[in-house]
């Protein structure tokens, strides 16, 4: 247990590392960061690049995004995916490595003059990469000139959307090559589904005890959409539904919260649709701040300008105990 809380309390203090880096500071900080926040914006209004925006750049034409607008998209990110929402978000500045005992010890009884024996601990390491996602936004040279004020929200919206939709399914699903390794492929299988290409409540309660007690206690599910309205049929012998559904009220199923997705498969043979347990143990982890670059003359015989967003990102789940899965059978 102990074990478990040391590897909470490494990500807890992580996140606090970077984003303490983050407050206002002094009043010449905050004088700089309004300063480069001005200068990004113009540049991606006109294309003229300032000497504030150089501690900002990429290298290659790009330029990191200001820090209040990059907090708006991770705050907007947690509202459209749910393991944003449920799992702990921090932020680094390199690779970063996690150590994490495997294979520790049970308490033991000893004589008095007895020497402990440790040779038996093993170590791994829990390395977080830094996979890139990008979108290409195209607008054109009118709306520029017309609506100054409007770049910045079309481009949050665009980002936010299309960001959203990719992390979800990839942090669910994704097979590893150049993108985060899905939670779906991380998880061990609690529990196997009674009847070939179906799902019940039994099933249900063994997933829930497949999970040990200590993460039962915050733990969720989180569902396929298709196996959430399956179970939802099932019905007791006065022809009641047996799942409890109260108007207004979030879904729980046997005292726990339920959320659902479309990115989990449905109810076929060797499909996992249901997760169950603590997410506090999934972290993602960002590579600095998202990258904007514009593209101004690629699209201008078209009237147009680009704009490329990029953001380094992973996901794992940093204890494979605190989640599981329901295969069907």
């Amino acid at each position: 247990m102990n074990n478990v809380r040391n590897y909470k309390e490494r990500l807890d203090s992580i996140g606090q590392e970077i984003f303490g880096n983050k407050t206002e500071g002094s009043a010449e900080m905050r004088r700089k960061q309004t300063a480069y926040n001005r200068a990004f914006w113009d540049s991606m209004q006109t294309g003229y690049v300032s000497n504030a925006l150089k501690e900002g750049s990429d290298g290659s034409g790009g330029f990191l995004v200001p820090d209040e607008f990059d907090e708006r998209i991770i705050v907007a990110l947690k509202e459209e995916n749910i393991l944003r929402k449920l799992g702990k978000v921090i932020k680094t500045e390199s690779t970063h490595k996690i150590p994490r005992m495997v294979d520790g010890y049970e308490a033991e009884w000893y004589d008095e003059n007895d020497r402990f024996d440790f040779s038996g601990a093993e170590f791994d390491e829990i390395v977080f990469s830094a996979y890139k996602l990008g979108t290409l936004l195209k607008v054109s040279s009118e709306f520029l000139e017309d609506t100054p004020q409007d770049i910045e929200n079309f481009i949050y919206e665009m980002i936010v959307e299309r960001f959203s939709r990719s992390e979800e399914e990839t942090f669910f699903t994704g097979d590893g090559i150049g993108k985060p390794l899905g939670i779906i492929h991380q998880a061990q299988v609690g529990a196997v589904t009674e009847n070939i290409g179906d799902i019940n409540l039994d099933d249900i309660i063994e997933l829930t005890y497949s999970v040990k007690k200590l993460y039962r206690e915050n733990a969720v599910f989180i569902m396929s959409e298709e196996a959430c309205a399956h179970l939802k049929k099932f019905k007791n012998y006065n022809g009641r539904n047996m799942w409890k559904v109260v108007n207004g009220e979030p879904d729980t199923l046997f005292g726990y919260p339920v959320y659902t997705t479309t990115k989990l498969d449905g109810i076929e043979s060797g499909n996992k649709p249901v997760l169950f347990g603590n997410f506090d143990y999934y972290c993602i982890a960002e590579r600095g701040n998202r990258i904007i670059r514009r593209l101004s003359e690629r699209y201008a015989e078209h009237g147009q300008v680009g704009f490329i967003g990029t953001q380094r990102v992973d996901a794992k789940l940093v204890d494979p105990e605190a989640v599981k899965t329901l295969e069907i059978k």
